[in-house]
């Protein structure tokens, strides 16, 4: 099974998600990633198990990896992810999410 998440691949996802959906980034990372005072956050990477992101949190870029709820094994996947992943993120802060 070849690997769906090649380098450019992921280049792809991440320059989606960093130039239209930074907002959404920072949601994510202090929800699910354990950093509810980050103030920036930048997708830096993923593989068929994590979403990982260049967070700023008191003023210091750290990295957080979080994990998916299952393997992904297409890339078509990795946007029902990232959207299931916001959703709860919202939810779990207590904010509205935007339709996506």
């Amino acid at each position: 099974m070849s690997d769906p998440f090649t380098p450019e691949v992921v280049e792809q996802i991440a320059r989606h998600m960093n130039d239209d959906h930074a907002e959404d980034n920072v949601v994510i990372v202090r929800a699910l990633g354990g950093m509810p005072s980050a103030t920036a956050a930048r997708m830096s990477g993923m593989d068929s198990d994590a979403i990982e992101f260049a967070a700023v949190v008191d003023g210091i870029q750290v990295p957080v990896r979080i994990p998916f709820a299952e393997r992904l094994t297409e890339r078509s996947q990795a946007r029902l992810e990232v959207v299931r992943m916001y959703r709860e993120a919202c939810a779990a802060l207590g904010i509205d999410s935007h339709p996506e």
